[in-house]
C-alpha cells in the first residue's frame, strides 16, 4: 500500500455561501480550501450537476497519492479517474462508509492552484 498524505476535507452543504466562488466548468460553489490553511472545503453543486448524489451529500477526505491506478485497484469506485485541470487527476472511492477523494499530482500543486494562505505538506 503506498503512502496516503492528508489533501482536504470536502463538505457539501444545502445552500449556497456568501463567500462561495462559482467553477463553471465543474457546476459548483466552493470556499475554504484556498481560504484557510486548513483545508477544508465547503461545496455547493448547481441542481444539474453531473457527478454521483453521494459525492454531492456526503462529506468526504481527500489524500494525494503518488499512483492513483494503484491507490483505486481493488476498490469500489463511485467516480473514475478523471482530471477536473491540467496536472491532476482525481477518483472517489468508498472504503466502508468512508467517502474518499484521491488525487494523484503530475506537477507540483502550487502551479495548478497557486495560493498564498494554502498549507503545504
Amino acid at each position: 500500500m503506498q503512502t496516503l498524505h492528508f489533501h482536504h476535507v470536502g463538505i457539501p452543504v444545502p445552500e449556497k455561501m456568501a463567500e462561495m466562488s462559482y467553477n463553471k466548468a465543474l457546476k459548483l460553489y466552493s470556499t475554504g480550501y484556498f481560504e484557510n490553511p486548513y483545508g477544508i472545503e465547503w461545496m455547493y453543486f448547481d441542481s444539474d450537476n453531473s457527478l454521483p448524489d453521494i459525492i454531492k451529500t456526503k462529506p468526504h477526505v481527500a489524500y494525494k497519492v503518488d499512483d492513483l491506478s494503484a491507490a483505486i485497484k481493488g476498490k469500489t469506485i463511485i467516480l473514475a479517474p478523471e482530471s477536473p485541470a491540467e496536472g491532476v487527476t482525481i477518483a472517489f472511492i468508498m472504503d466502508g462508509i468512508n467517502l474518499i477523494e484521491l488525487l494523484q499530482f503530475d506537477q507540483p500543486e502550487n502551479t495548478i492552484w497557486p495560493h498564498p494562505n494554502k498549507f503545504t505538506i
